[in-house]
């Protein structure tokens, strides 16, 4: 109800845990003698012991004697912190005749002059929790309305409100006095929290102040205006009726000066309105407050309110309207707001939009190549934007390929990739694109700057091209990229021109030596002077011989292959028997087609060649060499059997990949509420007489929950998460309900004390370990023989890691002197709460896989039989997700192979690989490797895998 500025300063009193409690005779005579300086340290250090359980029982009335009647503000605001503290009932639970002295120095604070003296008291009594005490003080705290001072006004209103919820008949006519205030106060501090009782405690005097007022709400604050807000909300869902009075106030606040006051009153007008002109106003004002805000985090969250209108059909159809205004926010500096926007922006699209859309999508684009730490990441997500316009509307798809060609020569790998596999669904899914992609394929092949791409390249030439011309121009191209051939022997001339020796003084094993010495005498070359000394002369004074340019050429295929990068040799083998096999199917001129073969097989050979000669610092695989000796013999020697299935087979395999993988994403895009179906004539199963009480409830409880579209889920999974914290002999009995919601951990603790004797000073003491951090201490209290009470602690999670909270309960024996010290069981935070199934496309977890430092290999030890079982009974466990579709993990070969991906709530992403076998005795052997950024994820996942497995064993 007020502002952090505003609160007491009550954790200003935090000592060390280890501090050592002052004697109390010390205290005693530092209240007596001391200085105001010793004085207050010494109410401080009482304080603080008391926090930690000290209870000081002769202290209560030096404290009356020696400091009550100072009027030092040090001494006043411990004061404060010390009376809220201390036990004010006695064992008889009556209130202590020393409270009555006390009682009377607060109410002489109430009328002081100094407002901080009265503003604070007045603070203070909101904490009071004994009527007998406040009772005397009503009067004086009434008086503190009328003050001069604005800061007294404002927390005697809040006193008011406070003690009028708790103990209503102190004060029975507080709403009135409250309203009288309210008309007549200048301050809007007040007049805010006046108006907030009043909706609180008597809303019909709040709307008739409102309806006094209702034209000057623009005019007010922004504080006042979002209670105003509150209120229509209120009043209009209980009564409908009361709409059209209040619709026009909010419409004006439409307009405020304040990005929280509009927020809120579109969300406001939204619900009281389905009128397309209030639709209309409060989205326009949505995406106003987007594109306006500064604040990313303002940004973030109405962007989220946006996806989620969109979801309602009639709010759709008027976003639809107001895309470009939307696209707006692209000027943001922050990728993730940009990344919100796309996703929206694309799910609103429509056939009249469209254009517009993709004329500022290539702007943008254009964009992008200004120097940018964020602009390669950029326009990935713009990438990304053009193909889901070319596929949801294929007539566009001819003005979008073009553009997405332009890309395959990015210099950000990740940006080529995401073309490529967009190019690849467009010439298979769009035949009238394919004659002019497979142009621009061979026109931009040259440009292509890594591997991958170079593979997905050739793939796609090798595979769409149809005609004899394509055909011919993609030999050309590939023998361009390739160089002179055969790769060692022009390789060898090379060298021994940059060494300045014949081409026959170097042999295979020596040209690499020779390479590296040449580049590293272009860095620096020593020279002699006419006077006999050396000097170094620089390589950026120095041009470069002829020999030197060409050995540093753009990247090409030969260049690749140079540095031992042999797989591309593979997919340049299958692509070259693709079209010389198609070929010899296209042409009947055998000659020709026979030329073609050899130029071909020769590509190959030289492959082959270079792979044995040593020229690489990485010698061909062996897997690589056979790969390509099958295309070459397929050349050499074809078949029916060959030809088809590098002609058919492939393109079907490709076929079947995007298929699957295109259900697999509307799979993943459907939302789970949609499918969850829920018939209206379904019979709702009310037990009949005779079935005993309890399973009632349950059965009752699952056949309700399935009537509201829920599952039929036990009620004892809620017990699950209940852990017991001490023994069932021990004095006090404890446990805890762990409730996690996302970043916070609520701990729900169950006390009962289980003697017959009370214990004051009850306190649950709680620590932690990892990134766990206690927020909120439970409160220590008073516990009655044979009594219960519940407590609250919350915890704050900032971590994807295993967190272990622990501690102990202590206690004081009423009447006694005996201390108690129960230490409690350990509670451990799973893991598996905080990490999401999610999915990721091939690139993205490749590049993943390949940058995270953090690794741990788990052997697969289970009973379970079945490959895919297994697999299914790991995702479940870990919370990840299946990112190989069906085909690609094996099928019935006795070997199954897996990417599992899943991302926790706070973006820490954790990667998975499966891989395992099963022997001929019917185990299943193999490991899972697990990646992530941060060694505590994987180190968790690591052990929830383990834990899984040895838990299974038995069952399974």
């Amino acid at each position: 109800m007020s502002s952090a500025a505003e609160l007491p300063c009550y954790t200003l009193v935090s000592g060390s845990a280890d501090e050592e409690n002052i004697p109390e005779a010390d205290l005693r005579v530092a209240f007596e003698k001391g200085t105001v300086a010793q004085k207050v340290d010494a109410l401080q250090a009482c304080v603080r012991g008391m926090l930690r359980g000290e209870k000081y029982p002769t202290i209560l009335m030096q404290i009356i004697r020696f400091i009550l009647p100072m009027k030092e503000h040090a001494i006043k605001k411990m004061l404060l912190l010390y009376f809220e503290i201390v036990p004010k009932l006695g064992t008889d639970g009556k209130l202590l005749p020393q409270m009555i002295l006390v009682c009377d120095a607060y109410r002489k604070d109430l009328v002081s002059p100094n407002e901080f003296v009265r503003g604070s008291t007045l603070r203070f009594l909101c904490k009071l929790k004994e009527s007998e005490l406040l009772e005397p003080l009503m009067p004086s705290i009434k008086s503190c309305l009328e003050h001069r001072h604005y800061y007294v006004r404002r927390n005697a209103v809040l006193c008011i409100y406070t003690l009028y919820k708790q103990f209503d008949f102190l004060m029975p006519d507080a709403p009135e006095v409250v309203y009288n205030c309210l008309v007549n106060e200048p301050d809007m501090t007040v007049k805010r929290n006046a108006f907030m009782m009043l909706v609180y405690a008597d809303k019909d005097k709040a709307l008739e102040f409102l309806g006094t007022c209702i034209d000057q709400v623009p005019s007010f604050g922004d504080i006042l205006q979002l209670v105003v807000i509150e209120l229509v909300y209120k009043v209009c869902r209980t009564n409908p009726a009361e709409r059209a009075k209040f619709i026009r106030c909010i419409y004006m606040l439409l307009n405020s000066s304040s990005a929280a006051v509009r927020y809120e009153a579109a969300g406001v007008l939204l619900t009281l309105s389905t009128a397309p002109t209030a639709v209309k106003a409060a989205v326009s004002c949505y995406i106003d407050l987007v594109v306006k805000e500064s604040d990313n985090n303002v940004r973030l969250i109405v962007l989220k309110k946006l996806s989620d209108l969109q979801n309602n059909p009639h709010i759709e159809k008027i976003l639809q309207d107001l895309v470009m205004d939307l696209l707006r926010v692209l000027n943001a500096p922050d990728l993730e707001v940009r990344r919100q926007t796309l996703e929206i922006v694309m799910n609103l699209v429509t056939s009249r939009s469209v254009e517009e859309v993709l004329q500022l999508l290539r702007k943008e684009i254009t964009k992008t190549f200004e120097e940018n730490e964020t602009s390669d990441a950029y326009r990935r997500q713009l990438i990304k934007a053009l193909h889901k316009c070319a596929v949801k509307f294929p007539d566009k798809a001819v003005t979008i390929v073009p553009i997405l060609m332009d890309f395959i020569g990015d210099s950000n790998s990740a940006s080529a990739a995401d073309v490529v596999a967009s190019v690849r669904d467009f010439i298979e899914f769009f035949p009238q694109l394919r004659e002019s992609i497979v142009e621009r394929l061979l026109a931009t092949f040259a440009h292509v700057k890594a591997a991958h791409i170079f593979r997905a390249t050739m793939w796609m030439l090798g595979e769409y091209c149809l005609s004899i011309e394509e055909i011919d121009q993609a030999l050309v191209t590939f023998q361009e990229s390739v160089g002179a051939l055969p790769i060692v022997e022009s390789e060898l001339k090379a060298a021994a021109a940059i060494g300045g020796e014949d081409e026959d003084g170097d042999t295979p094993d020596d040209l690499s030596a020779t390479r590296k010495n040449s580049r590293e005498a272009r860095g620096s070359k020593s020279r002699v002077t006419a006077d006999g000394t050396y000097v170094t002369q620089s390589a950026f004074s120095v041009a470069p011989s002829k020999a030197e340019q060409l050995m540093d050429t753009d990247i090409s295929l030969r260049s690749l292959m140079l540095t031992g990068d042999f797989f591309l040799g593979t997919t340049l083998a299958g692509a070259l028997t693709k079209l010389a096999l198609r070929r010899s199917t296209t042409d009947d001129n055998q000659d020709r087609n026979n030329h073609y073969s050899a130029q071909c097989m020769l590509i190959m050979a030289s492959i082959m060649h270079l792979g044995r000669s040593g020229i690489p610092t990485q010698p061909i695989e062996h897997d690589t060499y056979e790969r390509v000796s099958v295309c070459l013999r397929c050349l050499a020697e074809p078949s029916e059997t060959t030809t088809e299935v590098f002609t058919t087979e492939c393109r079907r395999a490709l076929k079947e990949l995007l298929s699957k993988v295109a259900a697999e994403k509307k799979a993943d895009s459907d939302d789970p509420a949609d499918a969850k179906v829920v018939q209206v004539d379904q019979l709702i199963k009310f037990t009949q007489l005779g079935i005993k009480e309890d399973d009632i409830g349950d059965d009752l409880e699952q056949d309700l929950t399935l009537a509201t579209g829920g599952s039929a889920v036990s009620t004892t999974s809620a017990l699950q998460k209940v852990v017991q914290l001490t023994g069932f002999g021990d004095p006090v009995y404890a446990e805890a309900y762990v409730n996690v919601n996302q970043y916070d951990i609520t701990l729900d603790v169950l006390m009962v004390n289980q003697t017959d004797d009370t214990l004051q000073g009850l306190a649950l003491e709680l620590a932690t370990i990892g990134d766990l951090k206690l927020m909120e201490r439970p409160v220590i209290t008073t516990l009655g023989a044979r009594d219960f009470v519940n407590l609250t602690a919350s915890i704050k999670v900032s971590s994807t890691d295993t967190g272990l909270i622990f501690g102990h309960i202590v206690y004081d024996i009423s009447g006694t002197s005996e201390h108690g010290v129960i230490v409690l069981n350990d509670i451990y935070i799973d893991v598996m709460d905080y990490i999401v199934p999610s999915s990721c496309t091939e690139t993205v977890f490749r590049q993943m896989w390949a940058e995270f430092e953090w690794e741990n290999k788990v052997t697969v030890s289970t009973d379970i039989q079945s490959l895919e079982d297994y697999s299914a009974h790991i995702c479940k466990a870990t919370n990840m997700k299946c990112l190989t579709i069906e085909s690609a993990k094996g099928g019935d070969c006795g070997f199954y192979a897996a990417n599992l991906y899943a991302r926790s709530i706070f973006g820490e992403d954790a990667l998975a690989n499966l891989s395992i076998e099963k022997t001929k005795d019917g185990r299943i052997v193999g490991h899972i490797r697990i990646r992530a950024k941060a060694q505590g994820i994987a180190l968790s996942l690591g052990d929830k895998i383990t834990m899984k497995q040895k838990s299974d064993k038995s069952s399974v």
